[in-house]
């Protein structure tokens, strides 16, 4: 593949199953970035991702990569209470950072990184790499140029109870190490507070991409033979009615998609699992020609066209289409409102809440 005559030099902390099922490979086919460096605590998982993947060096210790001169930017993909501590380290060292969503679990540990991330005035970019979806980008176009005002935005995100079956087909066999360093306890036990941050984080991302700031949730939450399911209605600042839907695992086939009703037209998606990097089914309706628009993208490997928009933003102070550190702190917000409303029934305000899921 060809590469541009410039690079982003980047390291990626953390060789465990993220960055071998998706950064690695993303890093390696990005038009405008080399992998640099890994960095992992596991002596021997990281020797062999170093083997397999070929970065010109590899690091046991964070520091020693953060005081690497040749490297311009970070990679952040551990595990989720790690992710501001080592992101204000490498703010600290002058690094770029691209981080693994959710952006923390704490609102306070968020709002502290924003801060330093604005004093920076670094590069700093979530990994909502739905973002970076051919149709989910069509559909923001189209939501800001042509639908005029919003009346209604609805998503949905149903894990499947078959969905590791299918998963576990499309990735390559993670390798794991008992010298992994992992956070205190088991945070996957607590399936709630697990599956808000890892697979809400989506819904309110894109809800915020699509829909616009979201300014408070009324939600409940049914548990029901091992299935969890969370509705949540949603006021957006523009005036818009919303409702997202949270359910794990389904008996049925995996389901992501949305609609937009709006005053000039309409939009309804329908978005796969990021591993068969295909396009989303996305119809987009214009009163103003009764013509639907359905865009086709041949390019939908989401984890590398954010890892390319990132450097773009870094190299050439390209926009940055990608989370912001703004947006990490927005969608914080948003999910401990969602907990916070499931706990006392009440209708939560994002500008209210305290600290984690």
């Amino acid at each position: 593949m060809k590469k541009d005559p410039r690079l982003l030099r980047l390291g990626i902390l953390g060789c465990g199953p993220i960055s071998q099922i998706a950064h690695f490979d993303a890093a390696k086919k990005a038009r405008n970035l080399e992998l640099a460096a890994i960095c992992d605590l596991a002596d021997n998982l990281r020797e062999r991702m170093a083997t397999l993947h070929q970065p010109r060096a590899a690091y046991r210790d964070f520091d020693d990569m953060l005081a690497d001169k040749t490297i311009d930017a970070v990679l952040i993909g551990v595990a989720d209470q790690f992710h501001v501590p080592l992101a204000l380290k490498a703010i600290g060292a002058g690094k770029h950072v691209l981080i693994e969503k959710p952006l923390g679990v704490t609102i306070e540990e968020c709002e502290t990184l924003r801060r330093r991330v604005h004093e920076s005035k670094l590069i700093f970019q979530i990994g909502n790499n739905r973002r970076f979806d051919p149709g989910i980008a069509f559909a923001r176009k189209f939501v800001q140029k042509e639908i005029g005002a919003l009346l209604s935005f609805k998503a949905w995100y149903w894990d499947s109870v078959y969905r590791y079956t299918m998963t576990d087909n499309l990735q390559p066999i993670p390798l794991t190490s008992a010298s992994a360093r992992k956070p205190e306890g088991n945070p996957k036990a607590d399936k709630r507070r697990y599956f808000i941050l890892t697979h809400a984080s989506h819904l309110v991302d894109t809800a915020r991409w699509l829909g616009g700031e979201i300014v408070s949730v009324r939600a409940r939450l049914v548990e029901r033979f091992g299935a969890f399911c969370w509705y949540v209605d949603v006021e957006f600042a523009n005036g818009a009615l919303g409702h997202i839907d949270l359910t794990i695992p389904v008996r049925g086939d995996f389901e992501e998609g949305f609609q937009i009703q709006g005053e000039h037209g309409s939009v309804k998606g329908q978005v796969f699992l990021p591993w068969y990097h295909k396009t989303s089914v996305v119809e987009c309706f214009s009163t103003k020609d009764r013509q639907y628009r359905r865009p086709i993208g041949e390019d939908a490997y989401t984890y590398k066209l954010q890892l390319e928009s990132f450097a773009d933003a870094v190299l050439k102070g390209a926009p940055q289409s990608g989370a912001n550190v703004d947006d990490g702190v927005a969608a914080m917000r948003a999910l401990v409102a969602v907990a916070r409303s499931v706990e006392t029934g009440e209708r939560v305000r994002l500008s209210d809440v305290t600290g984690s899921v």
